[in-house]
């Protein structure tokens, strides 16, 4: 499957869009001014921290959204909630009873 790459600029449009708001009401909404988020979303400038964190707030995501739109979560295993072998042998029958 093709996955598309999604860069901050069109971030900014995707979640505009997806909220149902022109760029003038999220120019109203965050304080940033309409011809810059014009700009940012035909990446004419860069987004920068301090745009994302008043666009996001208007769009009511986190900012991370905006700056690292393809950021990769690293894979992890899940905890099962037992605890890691210390490579000793387990001690069972009378052995486990005189250490107990």
């Amino acid at each position: 499957m093709a996955r598309a790459h999604l860069t901050p600029n069109l971030a900014v449009r995707v979640f505009r869009e997806l909220q149902e708001m022109t760029q003038a009401q999220l120019a109203r909404a965050s304080g940033v001014p309409q011809p810059a988020i014009s700009a940012i979303e035909n990446g004419q400038i860069a987004l920068g921290a301090d745009r994302a964190e008043a666009l996001a707030r208007a769009l009511r995501i986190h900012p991370a959204v905006l700056l690292w739109p393809d950021w990769k979560r690293a894979s992890r295993k899940r905890s099962t909630g037992r605890k890691r072998s210390t490579g000793r042998k387990r001690t069972t029958g009378r052995k486990a009873a005189a250490y107990a």
